[in-house]
């Protein structure tokens, strides 16, 4: 019999509907959505609140820190836990624990027993303990969501968690405002525990299958070990990594300079500082709503690199911009070049990664992340 003719070539599926129709992803998406977007709602809120109370920027630096270092000390040990653990009862967990840190911190707050003076303390404590839980979400949340897409849709899935992580970037910060504002920490922090409360409730109902295996404590670094020399023999995961040290120490740092940049060097007022701070997720969300209906335009690796390029070299030139609409401008482009990047640094891991190790080199990614606040 003679064989079939092969018809024409079937164009590749777009937009959003084929993602949130594989198996588990709109949950785990949605996990994401609801724990990022509190994580900037807690930054925001606890640094107006330690601020007031304290009028030292030293102070709102370290509760800011307690929430971010956790991803560069812990990422590389939560990817070796992460491969032996249950995935899905470490994301639960991590929602879980992050809840009951923000509603301690919400029940200290309306009972009014906590002086002044040790309020600083509590905050760091509630970050350090939601920040220990973030620095888990490349090995457990992102490394799922990979796993519920063929590998034809990996890029795109993770351009459209970026897209939603360039929205809460925005809605975040604006949404702690007014919460802080008409409900002061107490109301603000009642607010994040309930949504990490409800993160937790949809994680649970993910369903997830993991090849059970013993944890052995001995075992631990030399599986860390064994992590960083696959990284280190692997040209396009050892790139990864390094581009991505180099984005978050060099560019991403730009987020401390926002206000004086606005405030001394364009000489705008308060209220249009975050209109230059906004101006980088936009780009991100214009460029990831793309990414994530199309697909990348060219390679992963080249859109990873170009991506990068473009981003540091809005951040190099907006501040010698000769006014500040002209400084906004620049930025958004250069979100264009976050989104590129955010999306194809787990894609490419993802990919180029054997299940059995994924995790540990997902953990390395999450510890090149937290080099960011080395350099604040």
């Amino acid at each position: 019999m003679d064989e079939e003719s092969p018809g024409p070539r079937a164009r590749p599926r777009t937009g959003i509907r084929v993602l949130l129709a594989a198996p588990g992803f709109a949950r785990l998406w949605g996990v994401g959505g609801v724990s990022n977007a509190m994580r900037q709602f807690e930054i925001l809120a606890a640094a107006l609140f330690t601020f007031q109370i304290t009028h030292s920027g030293l102070a709102v630096a370290v509760v800011s820190a307690c929430r971010n270092l956790p991803m560069l000390l812990l990422g590389a040990l939560a990817g070796v836990v992460s491969e032996r653990l249950d995935r899905k009862a470490i994301l639960v967990a991590a929602q879980a624990v992050s809840g009951v840190a923000s509603a301690t911190v919400a029940a200290l707050a309306w009972t009014g027993a906590v002086s002044p003076a040790a309020w600083p303390w509590v905050l760091a404590a509630a970050a350090l303990a939601s920040g220990v839980m973030w620095s888990t979400e490349g090995a457990t949340r992102r490394r799922m969501l990979g796993e519920t897409l063929p590998p034809a849709l990996l890029a795109r899935g993770f351009a459209f968690d970026s897209l939603t992580n360039a929205l809460v970037r925005l809605a975040g910060p604006l949404a702690a405002g007014i919460a802080f504002q008409t409900l002061g920490l107490a109301g603000a922090y009642t607010i994040s525990a309930t949504c990490y409360a409800w993160a937790a409730l949809i994680a649970l109902g993910v369903h997830h299958h993991q090849a059970p295996a013993r944890q052995v404590a001995r075992h631990v670094g030399r599986e860390l070990l064994e992590g960083l020399h696959y990284a280190w023999n692997h040209p396009v995961i050892a790139g990864v990594l390094a581009i991505t040290i180099t984005t978050n120490v060099f560019a991403f740092s730009y987020i401390a300079l926002v206000t004086p940049i606005a405030e001394r060097h364009f000489g705008v007022p308060a209220s249009l500082v975050g209109v230059l701070a906004a101006s980088e997720p936009v780009g991100a969300l214009i460029a990831g709503s793309y990414l994530a209906r199309n697909g990348a335009p060219c390679g992963g690796r080249l859109l990873m690199v170009g991506g990068t390029l473009l981003f540091l070299t809005a951040v190099a030139i907006m501040p010698r911009m000769p006014n500040f609409t002209l400084a906004c401008l620049v930025m958004i482009p250069g979100g264009c070049g976050t989104a590129a990047f955010s999306a194809m640094q787990t894609a490419l891991i993802a990919t180029h990664a054997p299940p059995e190790i994924r995790s540990r080199l997902m953990g390395l990614l999450t510890v090149c992340i937290g080099c960011g606040p080395l350099v604040l």
